[in-house]
């Protein structure tokens, strides 16, 4: 059976094809009786427009492309775990409470991809995701720069010389980070700020003069400036400053747990008291500590005070709800993308930095009630 044409559409509908695709492109150009009439035969005939013939004829495709990096820790096709066979029987287990194992860049990723989408959406556009996965992790990412109009990154995801590359054909944003001594537009949040904001609430409104900074990995930029707003915040206070974070995690919330563990086995050892507030680089750490906390019988905010960043929904309902820095996931998807679309527009714009605020959420865990 013969794959029906633009052409049959507007034999069809008795229109021109330029009609045809008016309709289909600007359809607030085209009276309602005639876009009646089209979208008619488009229904009878079955057509389904060409995405790739009209990127051709517009020199645009109508979709944006969004780069994450690898969440899993899967390097090659042999670490996926063993696929559903289908026919298997109900497996009934006992559930034994195991603790949530939910990396922070699934929620954050997440949250950022939906901002992403829903303006792409809100605007006409479309997304197409990739991950920056393995040894073919570049080779992904090129296959998608040339599919798109535009390419959103977050931030160390790609490597500066392939991005510099990409950003000659098409628009390309960075998320999250600081810039680099590059050309691109970065969209980012005041990582710094909402840190040294909570720790002057600690300092000032709780009158804590003992503070530690828990952090994340060392090369990620989010956690780099957020022990930057620390401590700046500490040494305004006239409180010694750190050289490094008390502890390094890896923003999980299993790591946090073990990092817990270690951390008041090695203070029992010692008889040294932990300190008065555990100031974690993002939520996920925050709730991994508070679990052993609460296993241990550690009063939290009463022995120790902890508090977070990120602002993930799981911090509204931990036991106490946990203080933390809000930052604008969805905004940042939104922001990235209504970048790219200035860009486009106009290839000759500056390339730009917005920084998105933050809040700070004051709650039960740092002794506001």
């Amino acid at each position: 059976m013969k794959t029906p044409t633009v052409y049959d559409v507007a034999q069809r509908a008795g229109v021109s094809i330029a009609t045809v695709s008016r309709v289909l492109r600007r359809p607030d150009d085209v009276r309602e009786q005639t876009r009646r009439v089209v979208h008619e035969a488009i229904l009878e005939l079955g057509y389904v427009p060409s995405g790739s013939a009209r990127g051709l004829a517009a020199r645009q495709t109508g979709v944006l492309g969004l780069c994450f990096p690898d969440v899993d820790g899967i390097d090659d096709v042999d670490d996926l775990p063993e696929p559903v066979r289908v026919g298997q029987h109900v497996e009934v287990v006992r559930d034994v409470g195991t603790a949530p194992t939910s990396r922070w860049s699934n929620l954050y990723i997440g949250e950022v991809m939906r901002g992403a989408e829903l303006e792409a959406w809100r605007t006409g556009l479309a997304v197409m995701i990739t991950v920056a996965r393995g040894l073919r992790g570049t080779e992904a990412v090129s296959d998608l720069a040339g599919r798109v109009d535009g390419l959103a990154v977050l931030s160390a995801t790609v490597p500066d010389d392939l991005l510099a590359h990409i950003a000659r054909r098409i628009p390309v944003v960075v998320m999250a980070g600081p810039r680099r001594g590059d050309a691109h537009d970065h969209i980012s949040v005041d990582n710094s700020a909402g840190v040294r904001a909570l720790v002057e609430h600690l300092v000032q409104d709780h009158g804590i003069r003992d503070l530690a900074f828990v952090g994340g990995p060392v090369e990620a930029p989010d956690d780099q400036e957020r022990f930057s707003g620390f401590r700046s915040a500490v040494a305004d206070a006239g409180l010694p400053v750190p050289v490094a974070p008390l502890v390094r995690g890896d923003f999980t919330r299993t790591v946090a747990r073990e990092i817990a563990r270690s951390l008041l086995a090695e203070r029992r050892a010692s008889g040294t008291p932990l300190p008065r507030a555990l100031v974690c680089s993002n939520d996920q750490t925050a709730l991994g500590i508070l679990d052993v906390f609460t296993e241990e019988g550690i009063d939290v905010p009463g022995d120790v005070v902890l508090t977070g960043f990120d602002g993930i929904d799981a911090t509204q309902v931990s036991i106490p709800r946990l203080t933390t820095v809000r930052q604008p996931m969805v905004e940042l998807g939104r922001a990235a993308v209504e970048r790219l679309r200035v860009r486009m527009a106009d290839p000759a714009e500056p390339p730009a930095t917005i920084n998105l605020p933050v809040r700070v959420l004051l709650r039960e865990s740092c002794g506001c009630h």
